[in-house]
């Protein structure tokens, strides 16, 4: 087993569309000992990108994007689901990824317990939605910290590098900002939520 190593905040404190495709391959990792290898993300950039929820500024609900790098921003959306985020930048710039896919790696009984409508070990966390689900995230993780080691998740490199054929293409399910090519994905993994 490789040597899992924090990522440091700093990591995270750089703008969004450089973070995204570095954090492919690193590991979402849960406390109870649940973990998976991210496979897919988005990157959402504030005032220059209208899918932001932080587009038109601050508010009760996206205040943690504009919080410090490497927190969790976790929102819910159509009434029924948990999404999770990283944030980046420097504060108040309101920019963050958003974890849409993982490949799970441990603790997959939990996950199968918790998303008992997947058919497969590869519809447990493809898509960001059934990630938040599998993981065991919800809103009460939202703002905690993803560098310290100390909250119930983190995220960690295992040495493992980012893809080097990954290509910035459209995000998924949002009608604005549609023009840029803010998610990138790891080409060979077949726990990706959309090619």
């Amino acid at each position: 087993m490789r040597v899992q190593r924090h990522l440091p905040q700093s990591f995270f404190r750089r703008d969004a569309r450089v973070v995204a495709p570095e954090l492919l391959n690193k590991i979402l990792l849960a406390a109870d000992g649940r973990s998976g290898r991210i496979v897919e993300v988005e990157a959402y950039c504030g005032a220059i990108d209208p899918a932001a929820h932080t587009y038109r500024g601050k508010t009760q609900r996206n205040a943690v994007m504009f919080g410090p790098p490497g927190c969790m921003y976790v929102y819910f959306t159509y009434g029924m689901h948990w999404c999770c985020n990283a944030v980046c930048g420097d504060e108040g710039e309101g920019t963050a990824v958003l974890l849409r896919a993982l490949q799970p790696l441990a603790g997959l009984e939990q996950m199968r317990r918790a998303r008992p409508a997947a058919r497969s070990d590869r519809d447990l966390c493809r898509g960001p939605a059934r990630l938040t689900q599998a993981m065991g995230i919800t809103g009460a993780h939202d703002g905690i910290e993803l560098f310290s080691g100390s909250a119930e998740f983190s995220l960690v490199g295992d040495g493992l590098a980012p893809p080097r054929d990954a290509r910035g293409c459209a995000r998924i399910g949002i009608s604005r900002g549609v023009e840029h090519p803010w998610r990138w994905y790891v080409p060979d993994s077949e726990y990706v939520s959309k090619r």
